[in-house]
């Protein structure tokens, strides 16, 4: 499992983990019936490729996410602070948008690695 390619849905995000090189990407809308159920695969893909270090950037351009998916993007981020790699997190949010510009500064406050908030034109 070096890869995961998820299309995007109306209810879940579009995500592009790779090994080679390494990066995850996760854009669109996270509001799934089940946050739980999926977002565990994409837990255990850290658990799995972040083992052995490396340069990585996250890349996170939601739209919007719900309380639940909250929680596995704190959960996501938290295993790749604890992990060997050697992370940024790229937070983009529409540059009028100020609930995601907080949501960012939030997950920013709590994760103790370096975290850009960047403004896109929405």
């Amino acid at each position: 499992m070096s890869t995961i390619q998820l299309k995007g849905t109306s209810k879940t995000p579009q995500v592009a983990f790779h090994d080679k090189p390494l990066s995850m990407e996760i854009s669109g809308r996270s509001i799934p019936e089940n946050s739980i159920a999926f977002y565990t695969p994409l837990l255990e893909w850290v658990d799995g490729h972040l083992k052995a270090g490396g340069n990585l950037d996250v890349s996170i351009r939601l739209e919007y996410f719900n309380t639940s998916s909250s929680k596995c993007l704190m959960d996501l981020l938290k295993r790749v602070e604890q992990s060997p790699a050697k992370a940024t997190v790229l937070w983009y949010y529409e540059d009028e948008d100020e609930d995601m510009l907080e949501a960012g500064e939030d997950y920013d406050a709590i994760i103790d690695m370096p975290f850009r908030l960047i403004a896109t034109e929405g």
